[in-house]
């Protein structure tokens, strides 16, 4: 077939839909951005509101300013800054670029949607603390009458950490929490023995199959306060 000259070589036509691909990815990325509101992913605003948290549970005033520490660079990472509204006991993240000398300068926000809000006393939350605590404690005491110490002690770190870190039932841990403890809490926190860092896995499937046997906190679903 003979090609006239309103008729583009197929390189060309090659050339033309791989721009065309392109201006259509970059389309869906700006839209998808301008979308993204606010800017700092869901994983993060939990994480800063789980740091925030243990902050104010510390015993030691050192504790309190390392998880602070940890949650302000988290936030920092993502181009927000941490404030406490004390008011209303409420996290607020703002945009850093709001900011100035610690103070939101109003003439710069441009949508309020891209601040973030989070309660920190909902209704029930000590009410759900002591629950939990309480069941979590049952367990651990459970094993303690049943099994040998060395899962007893381990048992006791973990319900612990599952009150004050996550507020939730000993058998309601995910992998990556019981990975967190066995490898960043349990070592750094719960003093064990060399015996307990050896069975520490059977340890945790003991709680598992302990806790099926003791009454439980009410269930809660994640979109309860």
């Amino acid at each position: 077939m003979t090609r006239t000259d309103e008729d583009p070589p197929e390189w060309a036509k090659e050339r033309a839909r791989e721009a065309m691909a392109v201006e259509e990815a970059t389309a869906e990325e700006e839209s998808a951005d301008a979308d993204r509101i606010p800017d700092v992913p869901a994983e993060a605003v939990d994480e800063a509101e789980r740091l925030t948290r243990l902050a104010r549970r510390a015993d030691e005033d050192a504790a309190a300013a390392f998880y602070r520490e940890r949650r302000d660079e988290l936030v920092a990472s993502h181009g927000y800054v941490p404030r406490l509204r004390e008011d209303d006991d409420t996290l607020v993240l703002y945009p850093d670029e709001w900011m100035e000398d610690g103070t939101v300068q109003l003439d710069r926000i441009e949508t309020t949607d891209r601040a973030v809000e989070v309660s920190l006393s909902g209704p029930g939350d000590a009410d759900r603390y002591r629950e939990v605590a309480a069941y979590n404690e049952a367990v651990a005491d459970a094993i303690a009458e049943s099994r040998a110490d060395v899962h007893a002690d381990t048992a006791r770190s973990f319900a612990a950490f599952m009150s004050n870190h996550y507020v939730r039932a000993v058998d309601d841990a995910t992998p990556e929490i019981r990975a967190e403890f066995r490898e960043e809490y349990l070592p750094r926190n719960g003093w064990p023995t060399d015996e307990q860092l050896a069975v520490v896995d059977e340890s945790l499937a003991v709680i598992e199959a302990v806790a099926a046997d003791v009454d439980g906190p009410a269930e809660r679903t994640d979109g309860d306060a």
